[in-house]
């Protein structure tokens, strides 16, 4: 039977960073047939909406002892074997992959297959399954223009890092928070962020006496949770739309991973960004080092930071409201809201749609 339409396999696992930009490009692609291409008991089972059909390989990394390697290396070159019979058996006309070790299978297979495919990379130093086989897709889209210098063998193209639909259109605050008090807002990530919580309790007194209301988002694994309590001061595990947060805060204590700062470039949120300091390779540095760069955030390393050095940035931040709007402005000048429109395009052309 002939396909209704141009089919395109996302290969997309694991992580909001590599899921939430897939899903946004899915989205504008409305004239195309998508397929999911996952792995089995990952986070794309809750996110990938069911009008996607999904496939499932045994795609691992490479990491852990010589046994384990060995064993990942194996259960890799089944999957690569898993997606070219994917490829074929779906007709499928080009992959979109996003990352992490189910790009591998991905890219070598698409290769095979001597079908397009586009790699998306949304850190500033590409992950080593980009750096390693970048070179063999079509083309490397990536969120910094700063990550093309990593990436000397591929074609790179800066198209920006998408975000959910959400961001791009001001979004009602379900929380009940008072509209006279300028809003602190925390968070570590998806995972939470022991060690930011930590500070932040430290340094929550002093910002309520200042005049501000706090939203703490912790995570699920705090051990400290419910210690420290206060009027103005609201502490949540996870919040599933962060948007009216981030467009309502008035200054906001991050982690510096790929989408965390891309959201801050679309709510053009004055940010003080601690990176995760055991991320890989240290890649989240990285990208908090080219928002300081363009004045569009604060760095504080968290091995140098104190609760008396936190307060003394944060309250800097609240009693300038002229510092904040020009890093207001410069965060923006890094963003691409139209990301997921101009990479579904790019897909487009790549295929002479």
């Amino acid at each position: 039977m002939a396909k209704a339409a141009t089919r395109i396999l996302m290969a997309a696992s694991g992580t909001g960073g590599h899921l939430f930009p897939a899903l946004a490009v899915a989205e504008k692609l409305t004239d195309c047939e998508i397929e999911w291409l996952g792995v089995r008991d990952r986070l794309e089972t809750d996110l990938v909406p069911n009008q996607y059909r999904r496939h499932a390989v045994t795609a691992k990394g490479l990491q852990g002892n010589p046994l384990q390697k060995l064993a990942n290396g194996l259960q890799l070159l089944a999957s690569i074997f898993q997606t070219y019979k994917i490829l074929g058996d779906r007709q499928i006309d080009l992959v979109f992959t996003t990352g992490g070790y189910i790009a591998a299978p991905a890219i070598l297979a698409a290769r095979l297959r001597r079908i397009p495919v586009i790699l998306h990379e949304s850190n500033v130093l590409p992950g080593k399954v980009t750096r390693l086989l970048g070179q063999y897709a079509t083309a490397v889209i990536v969120g910094f223009q700063e990550s093309a210098q990593y990436l000397p063998k591929a074609k790179t193209i800066h198209l920006g890092t998408p975000v959910r639909a959400e961001f791009l259109t001001p979004q009602p605050l379900e929380l009940d928070l008072p509209g006279d008090r300028p809003l602190i807002l925390a968070m570590g990530g998806s995972q939470g962020a022991v060690g930011i919580n930590q500070l932040v309790r430290q340094c929550a007194g002093r910002w309520l006496e200042a005049g501000a209301s706090i939203v703490h988002i912790t995570g699920k694994n705090d051990p400290d949770v419910g210690q420290f309590q206060a009027e103005n001061y609201l502490t949540l595990p996870f919040v599933e739309n962060i948007a009216p947060l981030l467009q309502r805060a008035d200054v906001v204590i991050s982690r510096s991973g790929a989408s965390a700062l891309t959201e801050l470039t679309i709510t053009k949120t004055p940010a003080i960004l601690i990176p995760y300091p055991y991320a890989a390779e240290d890649h989240q540095t990285l990208n908090a080092q080219v928002f300081a760069k363009h004045e569009a955030a604060l760095l504080a390393p968290q091995a140098e930071l104190t609760p008396e050095s936190l307060t003394a940035m944060v309250l800097g931040l609240l009693e300038a409201p002229g510092k904040r709007e020009a890093i207001a402005a410069n965060v923006a000048a890094l963003g691409m809201p139209e990301s997921a429109e101009k990479i579904a395009y790019f897909l487009r052309t790549t295929l002479r749609l």
